[in-house]
């Protein structure tokens, strides 16, 4: 860093001074919100009933917590997550690699991949409870269900942009395909994976409530359904105020999976 030039070492304080005015905006813009929910809901503005809000969900929280089923709730949804979001991205990349090897296989499945990703997946729903039994095995499967297919079409388009250049470059000195693959395809489709496992926390969270309002008898999920049946929206809110801080945490853990390979790689 002592051997940068002024410009490079302005240029790099200006990058910081954006990311951190992204983040304090970000903070700032959340603030705001819940505090707007919270004065709208004492004024009676909007009926706190219907909506809860802030005060009310972290009274919630604390009332979970000291009945000691917060923590039994987040770690069953969050396993079942994290399981269907490892499965689907490497399964996904897995038969997106054998599709790019096969072009016979690639064309014979094309129709099949559009189909089951134009499927309404909640309908397998049922299906899944009967051949698999009500269970977190049912869950993970309609995860992998909403999540594989999208994830095999992203990674399968990725390859595909590759420059065929590089390619023929590879094949010209004696390449394999297989040197192919590890030598050019998965390097220049890196960031198109580190983009199919952004999506897939998107993914893999809604396959895994979809799964616990089916089946679950423990779960956010479970609690989002039971909290509707029974009227108690405080713990409705409360169960998604606790997904959205899961699902940020996640996509944070993806970004830094993502900066790390980069720096490892320069």
């Amino acid at each position: 860093m002592s051997n940068s030039s002024p410009e490079h070492r302005a240029y790099l304080k200006k990058v910081r001074q954006e990311k951190i005015k992204v983040r304090v905006t970000q903070i700032l813009i959340l603030i705001v919100a819940l505090g707007l929910w919270e004065i709208c809901a004492r004024a009676k503005i909007v009926d706190p009933f219907i909506t809860s809000q802030p005060s009310r969900v972290l009274q919630t929280m604390i009332t979970l917590h000291q009945e000691g089923v917060l923590l039994h709730h987040i770690a069953i949804t969050c396993i079942e997550t994290v399981v269907g979001f490892i499965l689907g991205t490497v399964l996904g990349t897995m038969i997106a690699i054998i599709l790019w090897w096969s072009e016979f296989i690639s064309k014979v499945s094309e129709p099949y991949l559009v189909i089951l990703n134009s499927l309404p997946k909640i309908a397998l729903g049922p299906i899944f409870i009967v051949w698999i039994g009500a269970g977190p095995a049912a869950i993970i499967v309609m995860t992998l269900a909403i999540s594989l297919i999208v994830t095999i079409l992203e990674v399968l388009n990725g390859f595909l942009s590759i420059d065929q250049e590089k390619i023929k470059l590879v094949h010209t000195f004696g390449g394999t395909k297989i040197q192919v693959l590890t030598k050019v395809l998965l390097p220049a489709s890196f960031p198109t994976i580190v983009n199919a496992l952004k999506i897939n926390v998107g993914l893999s969270w809604v396959g895994v409530i979809v799964g616990e309002f089916l089946v679950s008898k423990a779960g956010l999920g479970y609690l989002i359904v039971y909290g509707g049946q029974v009227f108690k929206l405080d713990l409705v809110m409360t169960s998604v105020f606790i997904l959205g801080i899961a699902a940020a945490l996640m996509y944070q853990g993806v970004v830094l999976f993502e900066k790390l390979i980069v720096k490892n790689s320069d």
